[in-house]
């Protein structure tokens, strides 16, 4: 698409002949064999397609001035290269966060180009309706064309002003890797990030907001910065996975959180200044490093205080937490160090009742200060339920349920049902789960919800199950 999108400008365009190609592909390779280039057959079949469909919708005098404009189908299969950013998929996601787009725009842009989240999956993740999020593209699309913005690596003097959005996208690629596997649909994207201060409210790297000794996974800290990242890939659209058996999918997971920490270590080798590029991969880290407790033989998620902390990856836990230091030390704090020093908290407890509750409570204050978000808040009143006790933090979870900006999110009634189970309140508590679990996004989530549930004495069912 790259190519495309370099040779026509027209992104609309590069999607449709990128389509072509791979169609081409399924279509050619099973019977002459995969080429030794496939990347550079697919960039070929895909520039030479937009040639054609150029020349085909041009009328006969600007169709002979647009190709004597257009680079040749032999030039270079790859933008411009000035050596600035050494990694292909890095350079692009670089080129892509073009600074002349708001940032949701370029965010939203680059994940729709470079990662194939679908129009739906990002709509989810920035908490706005599909059809509102595809104006967006439309828009941000025909200011790229109609202002003749340029599809190029920038230079290394200009990386600095793309960088944020880079981290946002980063921080989404790891989500879309870590989030549970699921055969209905993955966890919705919960908030808007990009926006000044906004967060994310999807994935692992996001807040689960519900409470430690209910939820899926202890809440960690939202991203401000990025993107609402969609820890989503719909599983019936083929991105980031496969239609086949859960066993695939979370293989093709795996391997997408993976690419996303090798591409965060190469932003902290190419930026080794900027400390929220490293805090970002801290976060990562330390999440990464609970990956293999997170779910049980049968798939079903384990809360934090649940998981076999033996099962941890203590490699990971050691890199992460001496990331997190070195960004601090910096003194340039950022809400992705803010993020990483909450998982730092419990990635280094021995165990569940070692948790310093008050230093997480903390350092949620100081992150709400730095990127105010509902979401933060709810993150918040979770530790302070932790550090203080349940009836100190059930106002603040009334207020954001009355403030309406959480509507619709699980993680909002999950988080009352458990406080209320503290307090004793089986009825409330039961009413809360119900909501919750009609609202849960993937089977796992209501399966672990319902079983809350039964503990107070409810009953779910039908979806509930």
């Amino acid at each position: 698409m790259a190519a495309v999108i370099a040779l026509t400008g027209d992104w609309d365009l590069a999607e449709e002949c990128a389509q072509d190609a791979f169609a081409r592909a399924l279509e050619r390779w099973p019977a002459d064999g995969v080429p030794r280039s496939p990347g550079a057959w697919l960039t070929t079949t895909a520039r030479n397609r937009a040639l054609d469909r150029v020349r085909r919708a041009a009328n006969e005098r600007r169709k002979l001035r647009e190709v004597a404009v257009l680079a040749p189908v032999e030039a270079p299969t790859e933008p411009p290269d000035d050596g600035a950013v050494p990694d292909d998929r890095l350079r692009l996601i670089f080129t892509c966060c073009h600074p002349a787009l708001p940032l949701p725009s370029r965010v939203a842009l680059t994940l729709r180009t470079l990662t194939g989240l679908s129009t739906a999956q990002i709509a989810r993740a920035f908490l706005v309706p599909e059809g509102t999020m595809g104006q967006r593209l439309t828009r941000a699309k025909s200011k790229i064309r109609h202002a003749g913005i340029p599809f190029r690596v920038p230079p290394r003097d200009q990386l600095p002003e793309r960088t944020s959005a880079v981290l946002a996208v980063l921080y989404l690629l790891f989500n879309a890797g870590y989030a549970p596997t699921a055969t209905e649909r993955p966890e919705a994207a919960e908030q808007d990030p990009t926006s000044p201060g906004g967060q994310a409210r999807t994935g692992p790297i996001t807040p689960h907001a519900t409470p430690p000794a209910s939820g899926p996974d202890a809440p960690t800290g939202p991203n401000p910065t990025a993107p609402a990242g969609p820890r989503t890939h719909d599983r019936t659209d083929g991105t980031y996975g496969t239609n086949g058996t859960d066993a695939d999918s979370g293989r093709e997971q795996r391997r997408v959180a993976a690419e996303a920490i090798r591409l965060a270590r190469l932003l902290v080798a190419l930026l080794p200044d900027e400390p929220e590029a490293r805090g970002l991969l801290a976060l990562m880290l330390l999440h990464e490093a609970r990956a293999a407790a997170r779910t049980d033989a049968a798939g079903d998620l384990v809360p934090l205080d649940e998981q076999d902390r033996t099962a941890w990856d203590r490699d990971l836990i050691a890199e992460g937490l001496s990331m997190v230091e070195d960004a601090l030390l910096a003194r340039r704090p950022g809400p992705y160090q803010i993020q990483a020093a909450i998982a730092a908290c419990h990635a280094g407890a021995a165990t569940a009742d070692a948790t310093d509750w008050r230093q997480i409570a903390l350092l949620y204050r100081e992150l709400a200060r730095m990127a105010p978000s509902p979401v933060v808040e709810l993150n918040r009143a979770v530790a302070v339920s932790m550090a203080e006790g349940p009836a100190a933090a059930l106002p603040l979870v009334d207020a954001l349920a009355a403030g309406g900006e959480l509507a619709g999110y699980h993680l909002l009634p999950a988080t009352r049902a458990d406080l209320l189970r503290r307090l004793g309140d089986r009825t409330g508590a039961a009413a809360a789960y119900r909501e919750a679990i009609a609202l849960a996004p993937t089977p796992a989530e209501r399966r672990f919800l319902g079983r809350r549930l039964a503990e107070v004495g409810g009953t779910a069912a039908g979806r509930d199950r």
